[in-house]
């Protein structure tokens, strides 16, 4: 079966996620991960994407990311890849391939799921277990979002931006959303539409982006699709 082709439109933030081969780790020492986002920032920059949210797991990443061309997302990664990827062979005496596949991209609506997705990913250590507080982990956007912190890698979203008219008070009202925790329907909103490269939004959003696109945003229903004579018995109330 053809894979689902992903989409890249100009100034649309997408989920970007990509994990090691059999889900082993990509990352080996503090310095590793050191170097991958000295590495990210620069492809970032020469690709002109924008970063605002990020997470480095032992074993995958997850970036929240405006392409400022539709190409910016896939030149990023492959620049990225090839420095990081034969950096980490040389230096460990491996061969092959690191990362499990191509990486899973989702566009996401910044009205309904911008921050639920930055959450989401800044909370991955503390699902984890490797943390209790987002902000006791190094390796991500957290000190920069919620905390002021100065992150080079981090450039604020207008949605950020819209928050508050400081950045004090922007941090401020950032940290208060993490007071509630994502809930499951959410993180399974988010993980299914990132794993099938599909839009992340309601469906007047995932319209939007089909038509811009040309693409399909979801999945199509399972199961038999239905005669036009069920379809027909259904818009008369006969079926549930």
């Amino acid at each position: 079966m053809p894979r689902h082709g992903r989409y890249f439109l100009e100034g649309q933030p997408l989920h970007v996620m990509q994990r090691g081969n059999n889900k082993g780790n990509i990352f080996f020492t503090h310095q590793d991960a050191v170097n991958f986002l000295k590495w990210l920032g620069e492809a970032a920059d020469t690709h002109d994407l924008s970063v605002h949210a990020y997470v480095l797991m032992p074993n995958h990443i997850h970036l929240l990311a405006s392409p400022g061309r539709p190409e910016s997302v896939p030149r990023t990664m492959q620049t990225l890849g090839r420095r990081y990827v034969g950096h980490i062979n040389g230096l460990h005496a491996r061969t092959g391939t690191l990362w499990e596949g191509r990486y899973r991209a989702a566009v996401v609506d910044t009205d309904a799921y911008f921050f639920r997705c930055s959450r989401y990913i800044e909370l991955n250590p503390v699902r984890a277990g490797l943390v209790k507080d987002p902000g006791s982990y190094p390796w991500s956007s957290y000190g920069a979002n919620a905390q002021g912190a100065s992150d080079p890698l981090v450039k604020q979203h207008t949605s950020y931006l819209g928050l508050n008219s400081s950045a004090a008070a922007r941090a401020a009202d950032y940290r208060e959303m993490f007071r509630e925790g994502l809930d499951e329907k959410t993180l399974k909103s988010i993980r299914d539409a990132t794993n099938g490269n599909w839009a992340l939004g309601d469906e007047a959003f995932k319209a939007h982006i089909a038509k811009l696109s040309g693409m399909r945003t979801e999945p199509r229903p399972r199961g038999r699709p239905k005669t036009l004579v069920e379809h027909a018995i259904k818009a008369r109330g006969f079926l549930e």
